[in-house]
């Protein structure tokens, strides 16, 4: 079959779109014919930190597709049946949190591939109402946001929330569901265009982000914050932040270290608190909350297999508003 494999050397230059060896689900597992598969930055990352001393790699820990072998032991797929890949292997459990989560496209080889074997307990229904390219770019970020709000943010119909940075799917799709629980929601980027579509896809209020954020902000403070930036940002939210606020960080797109005032963190009594990925209860929540709100992916642009590193390219320059899909079958 055809795959997007990494190996060789570290970054994009190690991508190779090439045949790999087609293989049979084994004790309970799937084998899924994809037809859809989602882009994440969390990809462009684990390429960085790759080096030609790595095993090679089939990238990609978002896709849909439809169930074509099931593996002994599998009772409750058949096939012929349209998933959806929940990616995060081995987490059950909302509150029984590993250390790092494995997750499909690393460890595991992922779904930028004509097909994938899973275990059968991360293979579920595809919604009806998603196209497949809606279902393909889905899982990660939109599971990713769902935790960050609700599980660990706690947000709150008639809270105000800031989502820093918004364009990518984490940011988009945190957006769409915050604005869906009636929570006031501000965002900013650096480009008007991605501020003017967050306009459009329900926001409330958008700011440069090299702004002055207080007086771009005129007065108003927030609840909560969806930090996916770090240092580059971090310490103007001790400015926007009400007492008692919560800070919830998922990424570090600036870089991991940074300073912090440890008085602007005690005295207003705020929470930072982490956050990555989500359990496979919380996947199930979080399409359950998608269906009920009528929430769509907002797609970018969808390329062929083959063409994936061009739609690499396009999100490493930081271009995309929404997701990047991939078209596999």
């Amino acid at each position: 079959m055809k795959a997007i494999v990494h190996a060789g050397m570290s970054g994009l230059k190690g991508l190779i779109y090439k045949d790999v060896i087609d293989k049979q689900p084994g004790f309970d597992e799937v084998k899924v014919r994809l037809k859809t598969a989602g882009l994440n930055h969390r990809d462009l990352f684990l390429m960085a930190d790759r080096t030609n001393e790595d095993a090679p790699l089939i990238m990609g820990s978002d896709g849909a597709g439809r169930i074509e072998a099931v593996g002994e032991g599998v009772t409750h797929l058949t096939v012929g049946t349209d998933v959806i890949i929940y990616p995060c292997l081995g987490w059950g459990v909302i509150h029984d949190v590993p250390t790092v989560p494995a997750i499909v496209g690393g460890p595991s080889d992922g779904t930028f591939a004509e097909s994938i074997i899973i275990p059968a307990q991360n293979a579920f229904s595809k919604p009806n109402y998603l196209t497949w390219e809606e279902a393909g770019v889905l899982p990660l970020s939109a599971l990713t946001a769902y935790r960050a709000l609700f599980t660990r943010g706690r947000l709150k119909q008639g809270e105000h929330i800031l989502i820093p940075g918004i364009g990518g799917g984490v940011a988009t799709y945190a957006m769409l569901m915050a604005s869906a629980v009636g929570a006031r929601v501000s965002v900013t980027s650096r480009s008007e265009t991605k501020r003017q579509a967050a306009l459009a896809h329900g926001a409330d209020h958008a700011f440069d982000s090299h702004s002055d954020w207080k007086k771009s902000m005129k007065g108003e403070t927030v609840d909560l914050i969806l930090d996916s930036i770090g240092p580059a940002t971090f310490q103007q939210y001790f400015d926007i932040i009400k007492p008692n606020g919560r800070i919830v960080t998922f990424g570090a797109s600036s870089g991991d270290r940074m300073e912090i005032a440890i008085r602007s963190i005690f005295y207003p009594q705020i929470s930072i608190i982490g956050t990555s990925m989500g359990s496979s209860e919380e996947f199930i929540a979080m399409l359950q909350f998608m269906e009920l709100h009528s929430i769509r992916p907002i797609i970018d642009s969808v390329y062929p297999l083959q063409d994936t590193l061009q739609a690499f390219q396009r999100m490493q320059q930081g271009e995309q508003s929404g997701n990047i899909g991939i078209r596999i079958d």
